[in-house]
């Protein structure tokens, strides 16, 4: 286990759940992963709440505006990613091919946000800390352990992540599938799948991976709570077991066991 005060620049610093049942969402989390939801009010009729562990943050969950809903846009997790300056991080962006969905804005004292859509059409996240660093532990069960980006131009986002955060999107020369390792600075943190592997009709995305003990046993329960299973529990040789999962509203997640 890892207490985490600080993210470094082009590090995963938070993960928010939107959802069509807030209420049925945390009972699914909480028992899934041994998270404790706190909620904090945003307004009349509306609250935020925050996934924690052993007492530090994990991510969030909120509900699904009515605008997005009517843009059909289905339940998800939203992946954010440190910046040191979230303007200037939308405007670099914008002239590297992308969508700024919203503008910077100021979350009370916690920090700077600014919503961005790829040039291949996946949305994330940047995140310039104040009060508020995000996650606040690491490396134990029921958290954020790696990201997938799920895109049709793999080399198109490759260019624009590593023009905007400074990756390094490389492939392994043993590894013969093609899937791309995403670096930040010292630290691997994510990857690109071979678009080969994409399921047709499928938006782009980012695909959060959470740690666990015992895959099957997770995927077994979720299922059980009436999650489905997208991939069932499969190994991959020399790296760790994992499966993907659709929680009962419909957001996807991995979850992941390294075999290192």
């Amino acid at each position: 286990m890892v207490n985490i005060d600080k993210h470094p620049a082009g590090s995963f610093c938070w993960i928010e759940l939107h959802t069509t049942d807030q209420n049925a969402a945390k009972g699914f989390y909480d028992s899934l992963f041994g998270w404790d939801s706190k909620d904090e009010p945003m307004g009349p009729n509306d609250f935020y709440t925050m996934f924690k562990l052993q007492g530090r943050e994990v991510g969030a969950g909120c509900t699904l505006r009515a605008d997005e809903r009517s843009q059909g846009v289905p339940p998800h997790w939203m992946i954010y990613i440190t910046v040191d300056n979230a303007d200037a991080a939308a405007a670099k962006a914008l002239q590297l091919g992308g969508k700024v969905l919203a503008p910077a804005f100021d979350v009370m004292d916690a920090g700077r946000m600014a919503v961005i859509l790829d040039p291949t059409g996946a949305a994330f996240c940047v995140w310039q800390a104040n009060k508020s660093n995000g996650i606040g532990i690491a490396q134990v069960a029921g958290t954020l352990c790696w990201a997938d980006l799920s895109t049709p131009d793999a080399k198109r986002a490759s260019d624009f992540y590593s023009s905007l955060f400074g990756w390094q999107i490389t492939a392994d020369p043993k590894d013969p599938s093609g899937y791309l390792h995403i670096k930040n600075s010292e630290h691997f943190i994510g990857g690109v799948p071979p678009a080969a592997h994409r399921q047709p009709g499928v938006p782009p995305h980012w695909l959060a991976y959470f740690q666990v003990d015992d895959v099957d046993a997770v995927a077994s329960k979720a299922k059980q709570m009436g999650a489905n299973l997208y991939l069932e529990p499969m190994t991959m040789e020399g790296v760790g077991r994992m499966s993907v999962i659709a929680d009962p509203q419909g957001a996807v997640f991995a979850i992941f066991k390294s075999a290192r």
